[in-house]
């Protein structure tokens, strides 16, 4: 997978993806020869948030690419998306009813998907499965799972987990140095009142931030500290410009409540705003979404350098 296949972590690897998806449609246009059977074929691992919504958006995009002259390439027969998730159904966190819309609507747009599938290796031109089934491809998307960064693994002799997390109590202080405190995916805390961690997501980040800023001032006046206790808001997932599903805490219902479509889509994007802000402030923010109303009807959807 190292060496063969991409992430999507940081603005670097979604730039050197699109320069290989752009290119790949290039060559594929410009060669004489017939198309190699892994050419314009691209294998998402990982069916999670990342995955589905890349499987989605890259539908709209390749069009959008070809369409810029690229008339030797058929969209519809030479390109080709796969998604493969080790997992029984897509969006494994999310409640069965929202993964099997997912699971409908990738397929109505042509994208291959493929659960129950462990992956056992990936080749330069594939992706080679547990049960022997392999899927060929030009290029290769690892979006399964979200490892910390290398270098939190015994920082420091900081008892981490095998994704590099540090342990922490429900405090938020690391398990062997109480004056040290880690939030966010790096850290490994509790789920109070549930089992397992709480879940590598921006809602939680966002609730352990303010939870700490508390705990500090506390540890340094002396105060005793409070345990975090993660509150599930639901989640949302967009799938570009075709649909939006997710499911909210809905408390006058009882329950999740699950939403689909603009609503949804709505909700999505007003989160989006809500996490721009935190980071930027309302006048930045502001100014930015209006420069964006202004100039996505003149700008090119898709850069082709």
């Amino acid at each position: 997978m190292r060496e063969h296949a991409l992430r999507l972590e940081s603005k670097d690897d979604a730039r050197r993806f699109h320069a290989r998806m752009v290119n790949a449609c290039i060559r594929a246009h410009a060669q004489a020869t017939p198309l190699r059977p892994e050419q314009l074929h691209v294998a998402i691992i990982g069916a999670g948030a990342t995955g589905v919504e890349l499987a989605a958006e890259l539908h709209r995009t390749t069009r959008q690419v070809v369409a810029y002259g690229l008339d030797r390439v058929d969209p519809d027969k030479d390109i080709k998306v796969s998604v493969i998730e080790a997992a029984d159904r897509v969006l494994p966190a999310l409640p069965p009813r929202l993964s099997q819309a997912t699971a409908d609507l990738l397929r109505q747009l042509g994208v291959d998907v493929h659960t129950g599938a462990k992956v056992a290796e990936v080749r330069s031109d594939r992706v080679c499965l547990a049960d022997g089934r392999m899927f060929v491809a030009e290029l290769v998307v690892w979006a399964a799972g979200v490892k910390a960064p290398d270098f939190l693994e015994d920082l420091a002799g900081l008892e981490t987990n095998r994704i590099n997390q540090l342990v922490v109590h429900p405090t938020l202080q690391t398990t062997r140095d109480e004056n040290i405190f880690a939030l966010g995916d790096c850290a490994a805390c509790p789920w109070l009142g549930a089992n397992g961690n709480v879940p590598p997501r921006a809602q939680a980040a966002h609730q352990q931030a303010s939870h700490l800023f508390g705990q500090i001032r506390k540890r340094l006046a002396g105060k005793p500290l409070r345990e975090y206790r993660y509150r599930d808001f639901g989640s949302l997932v967009s799938l570009g410009e075709f649909s939006t599903v997710g499911n909210m805490m809905g408390g006058l219902v009882g329950g999740n409540l699950m939403i689909e479509g603009r609503f949804a889509r709505l909700m999505y994007v007003s989160l989006y705003k809500m996490h721009e802000v935190a980071l930027h402030g309302v006048p930045k923010v502001t100014l930015d979404t209006l420069a964006r109303m202004l100039t996505r009807r003149t700008e090119p959807h898709v850069k082709l350098h």
